[in-house]
């Protein structure tokens, strides 16, 4: 029996992908090669911030079923790739999931298949990759089968716009492939941006998220400075917001993190390095502030801890907040991560807390949660706040720490420090 769509990559973005087609009535199978998240999920438990148990559950109820047989791809209508890229160890761009993903439905390839790389990449890989590779078996993209491109735009944890009311941009291998994507992802999102073709849809991806990077870029920067100056810089971007027109708020921080602006940029300066020859300097000049804002804060910490007469080596140190956003799980590519690891190369004693991690081996290394928030406030020599959670009461931390450095700009409170 055929379903509506197969979905590989059942993580951040494949499963809310498979949970709001279910929703619209689509039959909806994921393909996972991890046994123990299958089955995880054929039990009705989640294992991402944004669905619940009780969202498996309804998809459950609704058709869904996970599986690591890759022969429910032949039975699948639309074959949808939801798979990591991440960097290389030597910070290039690692489409081995891709690769493998790509190769797996070659195997189930079918004429008549819809097939659409969802995971963010360099523009080209759609044609120059995942083409050669469905192709090999003799089928045709854009003739035997189609083919896309469709940028994932997944923001975990935003209350406002989730996957059917956030714009979806495709690009189709031929016309007649976007007409096709077009249709399919019209059935369950409500507003579908068909685009030229693969490349300009796989480079929207990249534009946006270079866009955030630079001016992220932008504002550390001139965090530094305005430290320098004596000015302050939350009170200058407010300050700028009130403009109606011609600028938007883009904020400090300890870092950048997530799954995209730390990583899909280099994924675009790889593209023009090795296609044209020379860099793309924009990008490669955010990725460098944006890299040293975690020692940045350690350097502050430090002058924190001058000013009182004592040494970072043998000070104790509470991080607030470990992962890469408020209000989720979610620690890919968290700045809490390099700046524990640069802590502790100085000798200091780490002590983290987060109401959203029970556990936490920065660079394989466990660090202590403070289980009492109070007792460890009023005891740590600096509390760094580095992720602004809900859940904290920041008048109370800030009452109660006996310094704290406040990288979010999130309370202007008496005493405290910020980034």
């Amino acid at each position: 029996m055929s379903v509506d769509m197969a979905i590989i990559g059942l993580g951040y973005v494949g499963l809310p992908l498979a949970q709001q087609a279910a929703r619209s009535g689509l039959t909806v199978t994921g393909f996972d090669v991890n046994a123990a998240m299958v089955q995880t999920l054929n039990d009705g438990r989640s294992h991402i911030d944004d669905l619940s148990d009780a969202d498996i559950a309804e998809m459950l109820s609704l058709g869904f079923t996970a599986s690591t047989d890759e022969s429910v791809l032949a039975d699948a209508d639309a074959i949808v790739i939801c798979v990591p890229t991440p960097l290389s160890i030597d910070g290039e761009p690692d489409l081995g999931a891709v690769v493998s993903a790509t190769t797996t439905i070659a195997r189930q390839l079918r004429p008549g298949h819809l097939v659409v790389l969802e995971s963010t990449t360099y523009p080209g890989t759609t044609d120059e990759v995942v083409r050669p590779i469905l192709e090999e078996g003799g089928l045709v993209a854009g003739v035997d089968f189609h083919l896309a491109f469709s940028p994932e735009r997944v923001d975990p944890g935003n209350p406002t716009y989730g996957i059917a009311n956030t714009p979806k941009v495709v690009g189709g291998h031929t016309p007649e492939s976007t007409k096709v994507a077009t249709a399919f992802y019209s059935r369950f999102i409500d507003t579908v941006v068909p685009s030229k073709g693969t490349r300009e849809a796989e480079m929207t991806k990249l534009l946006e998220n270079t866009y955030r990077h630079i001016n992220i870029a932008l504002v550390n920067e001139m965090a530094q400075f305005c430290h320098e100056m004596d000015i302050d810089l939350w009170e200058v971007i407010r300050n700028a917001a009130t403009k109606p027109f011609g600028f938007q708020a883009f904020y400090p921080g300890p870092g950048v993190g997530g799954h995209c602006i730390p990583i899909d940029p280099n994924y675009l300066s790889f593209k023009v390095r090795s296609t044209l020859g020379r860099p793309f300097q924009f990008v490669e000049l955010a990725q460098s502030i944006n890299l040293q804002m975690p020692a940045y804060v350690v350097d502050r910490v430090a002058d924190l801890l001058n000013d009182a007469g004592r040494a970072l080596n043998g000070s104790t140190i509470l991080l607030l907040g470990v992962t890469y956003k408020p209000n989720i799980a979610d620690q890919r590519e968290s700045p809490a991560t390099p700046l524990a690891g640069l802590l502790r190369d100085k000798a200091a004693n780490l002590l983290f807390h987060d109401p959203h991690v029970e556990s936490w081996t920065p660079g394989g290394v466990a660090v202590t949660r403070a289980d009492d928030l109070d007792e460890a406030l009023r005891t740590a020599d600096v509390t760094v706040l580095l992720q602004n959670h809900r859940d904290y009461d920041l008048a109370h931390i800030a009452a109660t720490a006996r310094v704290l450095f406040d990288t979010k700009g999130a309370t202007d409170a008496p005493g405290v420090e910020r980034l």
